[in-house]
């Protein structure tokens, strides 16, 4: 009776004791995440960085987009975010996704200060390149707090300017606020273009029962001196291939102002790019070796793209130019055939150049 007893006591013992372990492994199990938080940051950015060197660029997007997400909640990671982001937004350069890049870009050169220098100067570099790919919109709104759409999609509330990249196009800004006037904004913006908009909703108008006659204007009788003259035979067609010339002047200018503006812009960053290449260890002929780098037909492109605006924006000088010549000739055609030039006609061209537009002035009366 006393042996069934005692083994009664020792089966029971047993039994319990996995009851007593299970607790403590638990709590032991459910610990282990809550330590691996920065570990884990860590490991995506060495999968991101291996992937990166080995040129999976899809790879290592996705692990930096990871890493980016952890490091928001684990600020024991090794990795700043600010520097995942700007490695991320890298990545999203090399994929051509470049709104994407563009915003991960500048986010991590709003906080510059943390990153290395050589990181600074690369962020920066592929910063310029996104950015000539995107529509820069640059959106103050009044009052603040106002909910603000683009495109359908709302965003985030706005504190002073807020800083949007779009694709280019036709795009639709809209705010409205309770007890305000909805604002509307349409514009439409091309790749490298920057846009500016302040949206001020007013408040909304009280109706009112009276509603105020329209005032109605008294008529005026014209003066002799006022009534406009007759044009003559000669004063019909000229004027109108007066206008036309002018007005083809003024758009072929404001053209090719535009090219060369642009392949300005890609001159300065390929003259960027290439600081940053030299510095890493690239020579004058690397571009040129039979195992050249797979970036080197991006670079490729981009001069050949620049190199194409820039004439184009010289032919539309050019043509300007003769335009403009032409449209000053016809009037001193017209007064050499006269005798005489038209009353209170005069013609005067003043060449304008600046360091971004190139054109002609032509002032006179016709």
């Amino acid at each position: 009776m006393r042996c069934g007893a005692h083994l009664l006591i020792i089966s029971l013992t047993l039994g319990a004791s996995p009851g007593f372990a299970s607790p403590a492994d638990a709590q032991e199990r459910s610990s282990v995440p809550a330590r691996s938080d920065g570990s884990t940051v860590n490991g995506h950015v060495r999968r991101a960085r291996r992937a990166r060197d080995a040129g999976r660029w899809t790879e290592a997007r996705d692990a930096y987009k990871a890493a980016l997400e952890a490091s928001e909640q684990s600020p024991s990671a090794q990795v700043d975010p600010a520097e995942i982001a700007g490695e991320l937004g890298v990545c999203e350069l090399a994929l051509r996704n470049h709104r994407e890049a563009a915003e991960h870009l500048t986010r991590s050169l709003e906080r510059r200060e943390l990153l290395p220098l050589e990181a600074q100067r690369r962020f920066k570099v592929a910063q310029l390149k996104a950015a000539f790919y995107v529509v820069t919109l640059l959106l103050s709104v009044d009052p603040p707090d106002a909910e603000v759409f683009i495109d359908g999609q709302r965003v985030s509330r706005i504190a002073g300017t807020h800083k949007v990249f779009l694709e280019r196009g036709r795009h639709v800004v809209r705010a409205r606020a309770p007890g305000r006037e909805e604002a509307v904004h349409v514009f439409s913006g091309e790749w490298g273009a920057k846009q500016e908009i302040t949206m001020r909703l007013p408040h909304a108008a009280v109706s009112s029962t009276k509603e105020a006659s329209p005032a109605t204007p008294e008529p005026v009788s014209a003066s002799p001196a006022a009534r406009a003259q007759a044009p003559g035979p000669w004063a019909s067609w000229p004027g109108t291939l007066r206008i036309g010339g002018i007005a083809i002047t003024t758009a072929t200018a404001a053209t090719g102002a535009v090219l060369l503006l642009r392949a300005h812009v890609i001159h300065t960053n390929l003259r960027e790019g290439n600081v940053v290449r030299l510095q890493q260890g690239w020579t004058p002929h690397t571009c040129r070796e039979a195992s050249a780098p797979a970036a080197c037909a991006d670079i490729h492109r981009q001069v050949d793209q620049r190199n194409l605006l820039a004439t184009l924006g010289k032919v539309s000088l050019a043509t300007s130019a003769v335009f403009g010549v032409a449209t000053a000739a016809s009037f001193l055609t017209e007064a050499a055939f006269f005798g005489a030039a038209p009353e209170a006609a005069g013609v005067r061209i003043v060449p304008v150049t600046t360091g971004e537009r190139a054109g002609v002035l032509l002032e006179g009366a016709w």
